[in-house]
């Protein structure tokens, strides 16, 4: 399965992520901001989660100047031949894995809500509190969204 053109290898079979995909396309249908919101942010994680880190840089200190590109460097214009050998091996995610990412997304939704009740942002304490909800009912054993 490919996402905008590119494979994520390893995610594309996962269930929470599809029924992830599915709440999003339901919410864009409906309008619903904060449910949109909620489910892109959420596969977001799962995308950066499944990046591979990159390799340590031996260039210049931060701050300083980029090494000039050279004819016969990898970074030249045109050193990369092929369809898709551009693209960056990813990480393969379990079921568990996915489950966990969406989970801390929760949970960091949840943490701030009582951020925001302590400082009297009841608006948006509540809005979070509306994007923990979706993003336990596309995890939870129920197919359809709560919102």
């Amino acid at each position: 399965m490919t996402r905008t053109g590119h494979i994520v290898a390893g995610v594309e079979d996962s269930l929470v992520r599809q029924r992830l995909q599915l709440a999003l396309r339901e919410a864009l249908k409906a309008r619903d901001t904060v449910a949109v919101s909620a489910l892109r942010s959420a596969l977001a994680a799962i995308d950066n989660a499944g990046a591979v880190p990159a390799p340590a840089s031996s260039g210049p200190a931060p701050g300083g100047p980029a090494p000039a590109a050279r004819a016969d460097g990898p970074h030249f214009a045109g050193a990369v031949a092929g369809l898709g050998a551009g693209e960056a091996e990813r990480r393969r995610l379990t079921e568990a894995d996915i489950e966990q990412i969406v989970r801390a997304e929760v949970a960091e939704r949840q943490a701030a809500v009582q951020d925001y009740d302590r400082a009297g942002h009841a608006d948006q304490a509540e809005r979070l509190r509306r994007e923990a909800r979706i993003l336990l009912s596309v995890i939870s054993s129920d197919p359809q969204p709560s919102w």
